[in-house]
C-alpha cells in the first residue's frame, strides 16, 4: 500500500476515490472524517488516498494528474460512441455509459 494523494477536502477524495474506481483501481481513504476535529487537533489532516495495490500506483498517479488538469469548462460535449450531448459535469454518457475523452 502506497500513499497517492493528499485532497483538499472529502469530496475531492472521493471523486478520486469514484474516479479511479472506474479503472478498476482500488483505493483507500485515511483521514477523511479528521476536518470534524478542527480546532481539537494541533494539526488538521486533510485525506490522503492509498493504493492497495503496489501494481496499480503508477497508473493511479498518472489519472490523478489527468483528473486534476481537466478543463471541463462550461461548454457541453459530445459523446464519442453515441453521439448525446452532456451537460460539462459529468464524466460518464447518461445514454451508453461511455467515459468522457
Amino acid at each position: 500500500m502506497k500513499p497517492l494523494y493528499q485532497a483538499r477536502d472529502r469530496i475531492e477524495a472521493q471523486l478520486l476515490k469514484d474516479f479511479l474506481g472506474g479503472y478498476h483501481i482500488r483505493v483507500l481513504v485515511q483521514g477523511e472524517y479528521l476536518s470534524g476535529a478542527a480546532g481539537e487537533l494541533p494539526v488538521i489532516q486533510f485525506p490522503q488516498l492509498w493504493a492497495l495495490e503496489d501494481r496499480d500506483y503508477d497508473r493511479a498517479r498518472e489519472l490523478i494528474g489527468l483528473f486534476l488538469e481537466r478543463d471541463t469548462g462550461d461548454d457541453p460535449w459530445q459523446c464519442q460512441k453515441c453521439g448525446e450531448w452532456i451537460e460539462p459535469q459529468f464524466q460518464i454518457c447518461w445514454n451508453c455509459a461511455t467515459k468522457r475523452v
